[in-house]
């Protein structure tokens, strides 16, 4: 019996996952991109599940909207169709993938009626009734999620409403209040409606995107002249609780914060302000590194390279802005490379790495 009982325990032990330690460095490295892809269903000749197997992606965002072919011919049809891209997305992961979509309410969810979703009015339409309709919204939203296997939604958003006729958050309803006390109640009570059902949430867009008067997809948004740190209220807030699982960077420059590059590619603003002063030591990750903001403005390799350097834990590249079927891999290739040559301490790649597993540790349970 005891010989049994020994046996059992060794097999117990080699089925555990790998500790961080152990991790190579091609497996850090995947687990720091989570990436877009085409296509309604996968095989195992599809390049995002190559990706998954042998590069490690760390997680993928589904879109409903292909915006290069201007067309919904991208991920979402139906709830089973999702159902069975999510399954065999997850099947082909060792280590447990984010699955991730922006399903915030209002004009941002990508899950819609028309694909037999139910929808949720927006934030600033939730946040100025009572708390309840808040956690109805966080409740259905979560409920839906978790109903097809999503594990992560990129919201709230918790930018302050300073700017009403802000083209990417107020004129459209994203914001829940221009009062950020409220702004970080509202909040709070959605994703705590998430997390009980079993979904994490991504704060955003760090650290402030709602006093910009124009859009960070098309290009560069400057707030150095209308950007107060009222707006940082909410994080604050919210990372104190112990709420916070995900914050995302906004790609807005600031010359008060950082004189030199927007917050994406700030260490100044990632390291600086939000893991040094505000506290927070989560997961961070880039808003769509396919923006204008970034695209247009840096080559790739200066982007991931000031990124990662900046603290920035997981980078994402939505690929539909642009498309590329081998971002991952082209991804992946320079990052390996500017670990090779010194440009990136292997080091900086394992505290990332660390923080990821230790957020998707809770996925297990």
């Amino acid at each position: 019996m005891r010989i049994r009982i020994a046996a059992l325990f060794l097999l117990a032990l080699c089925l555990l996952p790998a500790p961080a330690s152990a991790a190579d460095l091609d497996t850090m490295i995947g687990q720091m991109i989570l990436a877009g892809f085409r296509g309604f269903s996968v095989n195992q000749d599809s390049t995002v599940i190559r990706d998954i197997r042998e590069r490690h992606l760390g997680g993928v965002i589904l879109f409903d909207y292909d915006m290069l072919w201007g067309s919904g011919q991208r991920n979402i049809r139906s709830a089973e169709q999702v159902r069975t891209l999510l399954r065999d997305l997850k099947a082909a992961a060792d280590i447990p993938l984010f699955l991730a979509v922006d399903q915030e309410g209002g004009k941002v969810q990508r899950l819609k009626a028309r694909y037999g979703f139910r929808e949720t009015p927006s934030a600033a339409d939730i946040c100025a009734g009572d708390e309840a309709g808040v956690r109805r919204a966080g409740g259905t939203v979560g409920a839906t999620l978790a109903s097809v296997g999503f594990n992560l939604d990129f919201a709230p958003v918790v930018d302050v409403n300073i700017n009403p006729d802000s083209p990417a958050i107020g004129k459209i309803g994203r914001s829940f209040s221009s009062d950020p006390e409220q702004v970080a109640r509202c909040a709070a009570i959605f994703m705590d409606a998430l997390h009980r059902a079993g979904v994490l949430s991504c704060l955003k867009h760090f650290p402030g995107h709602g006093s910009a008067g124009s859009d960070s997809h098309k290009g560069l948004t400057d707030v150095t002249t209308t950007w107060s740190e009222t707006e940082l209220i909410p994080y604050r807030e919210l990372i104190r609780s112990g709420k916070a699982d995900m914050i995302m960077t906004a790609h807005i420059f600031n010359a008060h914060l950082d004189p030199k590059y927007p917050a994406t590619l700030s260490g100044k603003v990632i390291t600086g302000l939000l893991r040094e002063q505000l506290g927070f030591g989560g997961v961070i990750i880039t808003d769509d590194m396919d923006m204008g903001a970034i695209a247009d403005e840096y080559g790739r390799r200066e982007a991931v390279r000031r990124a990662i350097q900046a603290g920035a834990d997981i980078l994402l590249f939505g690929n539909n802005l642009a498309y590329d079927e081998n971002i991952v891999e082209k991804v992946h290739t320079l990052i390996r490379g500017m670990v090779n040559d010194g440009t990136i301490p292997e080091a900086r790649i394992r505290a990332s790495f660390e923080r990821i597993m230790r957020l998707k540790e809770s996925l297990r349970r």
